[in-house]
């Protein structure tokens, strides 16, 4: 690893301690070095605050140095007036002259405006430094700018016999049947806090009444998206408790509005059906969606090849019969082990 890839990996670091709480914007650190030394570092850490540039230029204490120090920067520096001023410019008036990149920001926005902006002012510009690496950790903002569509993540919880759910009936009660282990369930929860909305289909909504939130980790819990074709869902289920923005998605008029959080799409549920739900969270800015369930609508995404990542934890139990899992035709990438579950991680990109 020479001196610019060190750098570039603490800003990512950095980066990373926005996951959750920057969205609609790119996660960002930045790290400014003198002699091999790190005078100032900073990270954007919500939305509408000042970027990682700002941050780490505000944090080093003798301004005078920053003529003869190199700034680092995951993400090419921002230069359009939005929430906050251009980054590209703040650079350029703190005389910083040499600048390090590690991927092209491709927001129709900026797109090189940055780095052109820095050239023009005298600026030694490199780019492209630990690119791929880069480029993985906003998977959610280059998939929503470049494909006009959110991550689309999948999870389920399956038994070792490939059960996804006990059988149902009318004398069953409205919770889930645990599959996966309480540290399983934990890293459910902080994925929840890392991902902007979470979506689910009216059968798991209907045999679960499930919360969709992250109190089980520290962040905010992720926007609720249900599928509810005739409207089903009673309206004291906690789907519409009012304390999230919950989107349904149905080919039914609501007889009332719920509560201020609660927000109703049409679409035909005959018709492109994955398209119509993946052009209205680009329209509500949701960058990424992890599909909790149930089994059909989990399917669906696969079947259609419309997912990024799938998250499939499994138990150390068995059901015998049941609701079987969805099937993913292809090795995962990953095998971790949580105690006694496995988590197998598959990529489609």
């Amino acid at each position: 690893m020479n001196i610019h890839e060190k750098y570039i990996n603490r800003c990512i670091q950095l980066a990373k301690n926005g996951l959750g709480f920057t969205f609609p914007n790119p996660l960002v650190g930045s790290v400014i070095v003198l002699n091999d030394k790190i005078i100032g570092e900073g990270w954007h850490k919500k939305a509408g605050e000042p970027h990682a540039e700002v941050n780490a230029i505000n944090s080093v204490k003798d301004k005078s140095l920053l003529k003869q120090a190199t700034i680092y920067v995951n993400l090419e520096p921002c230069s359009h007036y939005g929430k906050t001023p251009p980054c590209a410019n703040l650079i350029v008036e703190n005389g910083i002259k040499k600048v390090v990149i590690g991927s092209i920001d491709t927001h129709s926005k900026v797109s090189g405006k940055g780095i052109l902006h820095l050239q023009n002012n005298g600026c030694d510009i490199i780019v492209g430094v630990l690119e791929n690496e880069c480029l993985n950790l906003n998977k959610r903002f280059f998939t929503y700018h470049n494909k006009k569509r959110p991550f689309v993540m999948l999870k389920w919880a399956e038994t070792q016999d490939g059960f996804i759910d006990k059988v149902r009936d009318e004398n069953s009660e409205n919770s889930p049947n645990w599959i996966s282990n309480i540290y399983s369930q934990q890293l459910v929860h902080k994925m929840r806090a890392e991902e902007q909305a979470i979506l689910v289909g009216t059968s798991t909504a209907l045999n679960d009444n499930p919360k969709l939130n992250a109190r089980n980790w520290f962040g905010l819990s992720p926007v609720r998206i249900v599928l509810d074709r005739l409207l089903k869902i009673p309206s004291h289920y906690n789907l519409f408790d009012g304390s999230v923005k919950t989107i349904v998605l149905t080919e039914k008029t609501p007889d009332k509005t719920l509560n201020e959080n609660t927000y109703f799409e049409k679409i035909d549920f005959n018709r492109n059906l994955l398209k119509q739900i993946c052009d209205i969270l680009y329209n509500h800015e949701i960058q990424s969606v992890i599909v909790e369930g149930g089994a059909q609508t989990l399917q669906t995404f696969i079947d259609e090849n419309l997912w990024d990542e799938a998250y499939v934890f499994v138990g150390n139990t068995k059901f015998e019969n049941g609701l079987k899992a969805p099937e993913l035709k292809k090795a995962p990438n990953e095998i971790r082990k949580i105690s006694d579950d496995t988590l197998k991680i598959y990529t489609n990109y």
